[in-house]
C-alpha cells in the first residue's frame, strides 16, 4: 500500500463505499448513508456502483442526496468535499429481480468491491466499506468465493494475517478458527494460533481508539474443560497462550466457559471475547443484537467494514431498511482510518 495521498485540515478520512447486492436493501442503505449527517461529519464518502441502481434505492428511501459525480481517474486527482459517486454504468435495475440472488448481482458487487479495494491499496482512499453482499450471488460471479477475507486478500495480493471481527456496541468478538467444519476445530488449535489472534485483536482494538484493551478468552470444551474432566485443550493449549499474552503486557484473561463469557464481558469491562470457533461467538452476538452489529476485517493495511446483517431480501424496496449497523460500520472505519493516518503523520 502506498501513502502518497496527503490529507490536510480537519481530518475527515476518505472512505470508499462499495454498493452491495442490488436485489436486497443495499441500494437503499447506500442512499441513506450518503444523506446521513453523522456519517458526513465523520468522513468523506465516495460511492462506487451504478447511479441507476443508487437512484432506485434513494427513491425507496424517499431521499435525493446531493452527489458530486467523479470517475476513478478523477478521484485519484483529488476528491471533492461532498459525497462523490463513481458511476461504473454496469447494471440496469431492469436486470435484477428483487429478493433473488443472481449472477448479475454478484458481478455488480464484485466489480464495486474490487474497485474500492484497489483505490485503498493504492493509497487514494483510507478505508473501504460495503453494504451487504449475498453469498450465493457472489459465488455465481466468483466460483471460488469463500468469504470476504479471502476476496480482499486476493484482490490486493495480501499474504499476511487477517481475521473477521464482529462488533456489537462495545463488545468485539474475535475467533481463532472460522469457516471450517466443527470436526476440525480442536485439531486446528495451538498456542501460536491463539496468541496470533490475541495479538491481532489487541492491535485492532487499539486502532479503534481503545488505549488499554481487555480481552476475555473462551474455552473450547463445556465448562472450560472442568479441570480436564471434559477435555484438556484449556490446560495444554489455551491457558499457556493466555499466559504468553500477559507476558507481552496485554490485559488478557481466561479461559472462561463459553456459555457465560458473553455475560461476563460487559459486566466486567472486557472489550473483546476471543472464541475458539465461528458459532461459539456468532450465536451469542446475533442473539444480543442481530440488526445492529458491525463486521470489521482486521489485519489488512486499511480498515474494511460492513454491517453484520445480510441483504434482507424480504424487505427490499419497501423503504424501511434500518441504517443503524451500516452507520456504525462507517463510523468505525472513520475512527480507525483517522488513527492510522495519525501514525503516518
Amino acid at each position: 500500500m502506498t501513502t502518497s495521498t496527503s490529507f490536510s485540515g480537519a481530518h475527515r478520512p476518505l472512505i470508499a463505499l462499495a454498493m452491495g447486492d442490488p436485489a436486497g436493501i443495499s441500494p437503499e442503505l447506500t442512499a441513506r448513508l450518503a444523506a446521513d449527517p453523522q456519517v458526513n461529519a465523520a468522513a468523506r464518502l465516495v460511492i462506487i456502483g451504478d447511479r441507476r441502481v443508487f437512484d432506485e434505492g434513494a427513491r425507496s428511501a424517499g431521499l435525493s442526496p446531493d452527489l458530486a459525480d467523479t470517475t476513478l481517474e478523477g478521484l485519484k486527482a483529488g476528491a471533492p468535499d461532498q459525497v462523490a459517486f463513481i458511476d461504473l454504468g454496469h447494471l440496469s435495475p431492469d436486470e435484477i429481480e428483487r429478493g433473488v440472488p443472481s449472477l448479475a448481482g454478484g458481478t455488480f458487487c464484485s466489480r464495486n468491491f474490487n474497485e474500492a479495494l484497489a483505490l485503498a491499496n493504492e493509497g487514494h482512499v483510507e478505508a473501504v466499506c460495503f453494504t451487504p453482499f449475498n453469498k450465493q450471488a457472489m459465488r455465481y460471479a466468483n466460483p471460488d468465493y469463500d468469504d470476504e477475507i479471502r476476496f480482499v486478500a486476493r484482490a490486493i495480493g495480501f499474504s499476511g494475517k487477517a481475521r473477521e471481527f464482529n462488533i456489537l456496541d462495545n463488545i468485539w468478538n474475535a475467533r481463532v478458527t472460522s469457516h471450517i467444519p466443527l470436526s476440525q476445530v480442536a485439531a486446528s488449535l495451538n498456542e501460536n494460533a491463539i496468541l496470533e489472534e490475541i495479538a491481532l485483536t489487541q492491535q485492532c482494538l487499539e486502532q479503534s481508539g481503545i488505549e488499554t484493551p481487555r480481552i476475555a478468552v473462551a474455552g473450547l470444551n463445556p465448562h472450560a474443560g472442568d479441570g480436564g474432566n471434559f477435555g484438556r485443550e484449556e490446560i495444554e493449549i489455551i491457558e499457556p497462550a493466555v499466559a504468553r499474552a500477559r507476558d507481552n503486557g496485554w490485559a488478557v484473561e481466561g479461559p472462561f466457559p463459553a456459555d457465560t463469557v458473553f455475560l461476563r464481558a460487559p459486566r466486567e469491562g472486557y472489550h473483546a471475547v476471543l472464541t475458539m470457533y465461528h458459532d461459539q461467538g456468532q450465536i451469542a452476538m446475533k442473539l444480543m443484537g442481530f440488526d445492529s452489529g458491525v463486521t470489521m476485517l482486521g489485519g489488512f493495511p486499511f480498515p474494511v467494514c460492513t454491517p453484520a446483517h445480510g441483504t434482507a431480501y424480504d424487505i427490499a424496496g419497501r423503504g424501511i431498511a434500518d441504517i443503524g449497523a451500516s452507520r456504525q460500520a462507517l463510523l468505525l472505519a472513520a475512527r480507525m482510518a483517522s488513527r492510522l493516518q495519525q501514525t503516518v503523520d
